[in-house]
């Protein structure tokens, strides 16, 4: 019966004529259209996911260096913000997608373009609400609001089921989770940020549920004195890897005092693809499962 109703919804938007829309995007740049872009550039990888997921094979006619998925990505023009004007010029496009730290690196670019006709918006959520709004604002930009409204349905269907999973996962016997984001800084996350909600939903606990924002990120700052402070409670030790994060097993092992830290003596220390927890993806629901595997692999009760 939801299935039919939510069917019904995108139906009558289809069948509604197209109006001019004005979105704000994560810089405070107000946006005017009256109908979808066609020729789009896409700078961040979370982005161009995204909108092939929205079924935007042909729309997307570049990306970034650092492409990985889906394979389709790495068949397409490459760009980065340090390409001179001529070369976006060249390519045509009708919108570049971008993100707030690119849009506050690079300011004179953009103007330049914004000059030429191109529209340049700004998009990054930090949230999972957020991440919903953000898919709805590709749709509204692309003309595919109806398959954003199923991408959202079908996270939130995937959420229902890892849920589920958890009725069976007692709070209490649930693992003690310090989540790693940097560790040259000793950084775990923000409360509320997207790989937490991931540990969260894995069946995970954040021990380090006093760390703060760093800056306005997802980042936050934790440090070896508060850490060690917990080192008998953690049952598992968690880091991202990636280009945030190039790390090792074995360089969390050998790092200061990190015998002391109750999931290195029992072998509870493990790495997570970054793709899966930090990006704005329905990869989401891949990471949720890929954590939840591997909380099942410590007994944290040693």
């Amino acid at each position: 019966m939801i299935r039919f109703v939510f069917s019904l919804f995108c139906m009558i938007l289809l069948c509604t004529p197209a109006l001019a829309e004005t979105i704000t995007d994560h810089s405070g740049q107000t946006v005017d259209f009256d109908k979808p872009f066609t020729r789009v550039i896409s700078l961040y990888a979370a982005h161009s996911e995204n909108l092939f997921g929205l079924g935007l094979d042909n729309e997307v006619i570049g990306v970034t260096k650092t492409e990985d998925y889906p394979a389709l990505a790495l068949r397409k023009p490459t760009f980065n913000a340090r390409d001179g004007v001529e070369k976006f010029l060249k390519a045509k496009p009708d919108l570049i997608l971008i993100r707030p730290m690119l849009e506050r690196g690079y300011p004179a670019l953009w103007s330049a373009l914004r000059r030429q006709g191109i529209t340049v918006v700004s998009l990054q959520p930090n949230t999972i609400d957020e991440m919903y709004d953000y898919w709805r604002t590709l749709g509204h930009l692309t003309g595919r609001e109806i398959q954003a409204e199923y991408m959202i349905e079908d996270f939130k269907s995937g959420l229902i089921q890892a849920d589920k999973r958890l009725d069976e996962f007692p709070m209490n016997e649930r693992p003690m989770v310090f989540f790693e984001s940097i560790h040259s800084k000793l950084s775990t996350f923000s409360p509320g940020s997207m790989p937490l909600f991931v540990l969260k939903r894995a069946g995970g606990i954040n021990v380090a549920d006093d760390a703060r924002p760093k800056h306005g990120t997802n980042i936050a700052s934790y440090g070896l004195e508060r850490l060690l402070a917990k080192s008998s409670r953690i049952d598992v030790y968690l880091a991202q890897f990636g280009p945030m994060n190039q790390i090792s097993i074995n360089t969390i092992r050998n790092g200061p005092a990190a015998s002391r830290i109750k999931a290195v003596l029992n072998n509870g220390v493990f790495l997570v693809d970054e793709h899966l927890v930090s990006r704005p993806t329905m990869r989401l629901l891949q990471g949720i499962e890929t954590v939840h595997e591997l909380l099942h692999r410590v007994d944290h009760n040693q």
